[in-house]
């Protein structure tokens, strides 16, 4: 096995996480680490790519870490949106 293709299970294994805790109640969507894991999965695949170049793949993997990044500064945002207005 190669090291991209190591890299990239990596991400396989950030994604599964992120979904299996979310939908065991572990992780909620505002959480951090919902987003570290999904940020971690698509930068992982991203980079198996280069090795082994899938253009559908770049592609779903580019905007699931697009939405990840969007979604995280969206939530934190909030979060001090509404730490201001409950001070």
């Amino acid at each position: 096995m190669s090291t991209a293709d190591f890299i990239g299970l990596i991400g396989v294994a950030a994604y599964l996480s992120a979904y299996g805790l979310l939908q065991f109640g572990v992780l909620k969507v505002e959480d951090d680490r919902y987003a570290l894991l999904n940020g971690v999965g698509a930068i992982a695949i991203l980079y198996s790519l280069i090795f082994d170049f899938n253009l559908p793949s770049f592609i779903t993997q580019a905007a699931w870490l697009t939405f990840t990044i969007i979604g995280y500064v969206r939530s934190r945002s909030k979060r001090a949106h509404s730490k201001t207005e409950s001070s």
